[in-house]
């Protein structure tokens, strides 16, 4: 099937293919063309250019987007979309004086979700994220890394990534799949680090290789959770199973997470809410992408990600939503690209690019998604009718999407 969007007020993030990431002041060029067309064939970008040279085919599908932006779908790097419940009562807890730290540590956040999921059906629990994934991908979310880490015991995440298997099969959305199983220590392993490690390393990793389930591995590396040599350990081992790193780091404290992930070629580093002159020149030399997660501060009242500080150093920064049910419950990366210029002082311009090419990057697809390249998906999302692409961030509260495109199928 061949489609084409005729009279675009403005196509943007138009990339050579040979653009992978977009790093410090380049972030804020976002390359376009005004009065554009752009063609795609099945989900395949196939042409685009100025409408004064628009091809005069017959296609089988003509969609009009005058007055219309047009950019590429957004790629989330960052989720935890398979969950089961909700953490309501967390939410009101804290709007009462406690921290996130203190519901933590009287059972609550991780170990709540936890149990909850472990009390779950693998089909009930499909049925609670598809309706997740369904809404994200109708505000514009074209990919989406989604991360296990609920479960907290053999079959817990087992289950968890049999569901991320099952929702990559069963929608257009591209995903990556994460093995998180070192979210938290379960109570039973408090006091017995190396037990749980051990269960990891020599029951859960062995069979998720086994089902192949996982693309990446993670671990939350902080103060309380695991140590900088624990998630050393695991991510080791995880590499024998050809899992790739991505690490939670430097969310609450500094505690060398960010030096040991790069050395562990980790891809991207995630959270960064805390960040010191050192972390900047360790990441300075390094391929791992910095990804931040402004929706997370936002919820919990933490301080922002320091963009400026990132992007002044010369580094590439992603944007990502870290949807999950205790942090952040909400995937619209809408209002992750917002908040990035609000609270973050990012200009739309880079909040763009990171939310798009830099985050395709972040999961290890940016040859496929991320930018208006020939021969990429057509991830596309199309505006309703705005004064430019300014007013997507601008008009923070209001939905601004008329139509997404997600590998070829229009989705609304």
């Amino acid at each position: 099937m061949k489609t084409i969007i005729i009279n675009i007020q403005e196509l943007l993030q138009i990339r050579d293919a040979s653009v992978e990431k977009i790093s410090g002041s380049e972030m804020a060029v976002l390359p376009s063309l005004k009065n554009a067309y752009l063609v795609f064939e099945n989900d395949v970008i196939s042409d685009f250019g100025l409408m004064e040279n628009y091809p005069k085919n017959i296609f089988d599908k003509t969609i009009d987007a005058s007055g219309k932006v047009v950019l590429p779908a957004w790629c989330d790097s960052h989720t935890h979309i398979v969950y089961a419940g909700n953490r309501e009562q967390e939410f009101v807890d804290r709007i009462n004086g406690l921290s996130y730290e203190e519901i933590a540590n009287r059972g609550g956040g991780i170990l709540n979700s936890a149990n909850k999921l472990n009390e779950t059906s693998e089909e009930e629990l499909y049925n609670q994220s598809k309706k997740r994934l369904e809404e994200v991908m109708k505000l514009g979310t074209g990919a989406v890394e989604i991360k296990s880490g609920y479960g907290l015991t053999v079959e817990g995440e087992l289950k968890m990534l049999r569901v991320i298997k099952k929702l990559s099969q069963k929608y257009s959305v591209k995903i990556k799949a994460t093995f998180l199983g070192a979210h938290a220590f379960p109570l039973q392993y408090k006091d017995n680090h190396k037990g749980y490690i051990d269960l990891l390393i020599n029951e859960m990793l062995p069979k998720i290789a086994q089902e192949n389930l996982a693309d990446y591995i993670d671990v939350f590396c902080e103060t309380g959770y695991f140590s900088v040599d624990e998630m050393e350990e695991i991510l080791k081992a995880g590499k024998k199973y050809n899992l790739i790193p991505k690490v939670h780091v430097n969310q609450f404290t500094i505690i060398g997470g960010i030096k040991a992930a790069v050395t562990n070629n980790a891809l991207s580093v995630d959270h960064l809410e805390v960040l010191s002159d050192e972390d900047i020149e360790t990441l300075k030399n390094s391929n791992t992408m910095p990804v931040a997660l402004p929706s997370c501060s936002y919820f919990l009242s933490i301080p922002y990600t320091p963009a400026r500080k990132i992007i002044g150093a010369g580094l590439p920064l992603a944007l990502a939503s870290d949807f999950n049910p205790g942090s952040t419950p909400s995937g619209n990366m809408n209002f992750v690209v917002a908040t990035a210029c609000i609270k973050m002082k990012m200009t739309p311009e880079e909040a763009i690019n990171a939310a798009t090419l830099n985050g395709a990057y972040a999961m290890g697809i940016e040859n496929d998604y991320g930018s208006i390249t020939l021969g990429k998906k057509a991830n596309l999302i199309i505006s309703k009718q705005v004064n430019s692409f300014y007013e997507l961030p601008y008009a923070f509260g209001s939905n601004l999407i008329d139509t997404v495109i997600i590998n070829g199928e229009i989705v609304i």
